[in-house]
């Protein structure tokens, strides 16, 4: 009994080495690593429960490709989706490439692993029409709070930052006078944005006649702050805009990512270079940023078949 739990436990030390390597050496978020522990957990339960049912203990070392093959094979029996399925090898490979150059596994049993084949889906995202609606809408209320949901549409939809950007952003972050923001992206990255002069306005006035109304600490630094003057969370920025969406009436289905979204492409149709919207996107690699060249030359060939004569 003892050797299995020391077993157990030495699987969950293994994984923690690799969850630390990952926010340490290479500066993954602490999202991206929650992610990774909650696929490897899940894997390591499932392995100590498929070798206790032979009375077995089993470690990192003694995992081979049949074993692993089982648990992924078991995932599509829970009818896991082909995108699931394959961030969870995704990681688990990871892994077993760590746990070997460290020399803790001599063989990495994932080298056999396949990942299932996934068509890449196409970002959702609105029309101009539609955020200047969404805009529009958020603007027509004078309250501090409906003031803040204002300056924060017009910020993301100015610069295309993450949420998880938007609402870590502090009040020094911000340059209006010189018409920038500063966030951090994933593996902690710094990147500057400008920002367009109407989004600028907005930004002044919450600072100016809606902020110091919410605010109830002048220590607090959180640029967007809830109506308890502590910082907004992602959550509570998703459900206020699923209720904007509502009163203005859009129908497509919408969050924070989707105005990202929108914002590359809007961006991208009105000519800008692929490089430029990836530095402001904060993407490391162009392919990334490339999966919004599909929306743009869908449009463009909408717009040849409205004006060609012969189209």
């Amino acid at each position: 009994m003892y050797s299995r739990i020391l077993k157990e436990r030495r699987m969950k030390d293994g994984i923690d080495a690799f969850l630390n390597h990952l926010a340490v050496e290479r500066g993954f978020s602490s999202n991206t690593v929650d992610a990774y522990q909650n696929d490897l957990y899940q894997l390591a339960d499932f392995l100590q429960s498929n070798h206790y049912s032979t009375g077995q203990a089993v470690d990192w070392d003694q995992i081979d490709t049949a074993g692993l093959s089982l648990y992924f094979l078991q995932l599509q029996d829970r009818a896991y989706s082909p995108t699931t399925i394959a961030r969870k090898i995704a990681a688990v490979k990871s892994m077993f490439n760590f746990l070997t150059q460290e020399g803790l596994v001599k063989e990495d049993p994932t080298e056999q692993i396949t990942s299932p084949r996934i068509g890449r889906s196409l970002p959702k995202t609105l029309t101009p029409e539609e955020v200047d609606t969404l805009l529009e809408c958020s603007a027509q209320e004078h309250q501090p709070d409906a003031q803040r949901d204002r300056a924060m549409l017009e910020l993301l939809y100015a610069t295309g930052v993450r949420v998880s950007e938007l609402v870590a952003l502090n009040i020094e972050d911000l340059d209006l006078q010189e018409g920038n923001v500063r966030c951090f992206g994933k593996g902690s990255k710094e990147r500057l944005i400008p920002i367009h002069p109407q989004a600028n306005q907005v930004l002044q006035n919450y600072l100016t006649l809606a902020r110091p109304k919410l605010a109830r600490n002048s220590k607090e630094k959180a640029l967007f702050l809830n109506r308890r003057g502590q910082r907004l969370t992602r959550q509570g920025f998703w459900l206020l805009l699923k209720e904007l969406a509502s009163k203005a009436k859009i129908k497509s289905p919408i969050t924070p990512h989707v105005l990202r979204h929108s914002f590359a492409t809007h961006l991208l149709r009105g000519g800008a270079p692929l490089r430029h919207v990836q530095e402001l996107l904060g993407h490391a690699s162009i392919s990334t940023t490339q999966v919004y060249t599909h929306l743009t030359t869908d449009h463009a060939r909408q717009e040849y078949d409205k004006a060609h004569p012969r189209a």
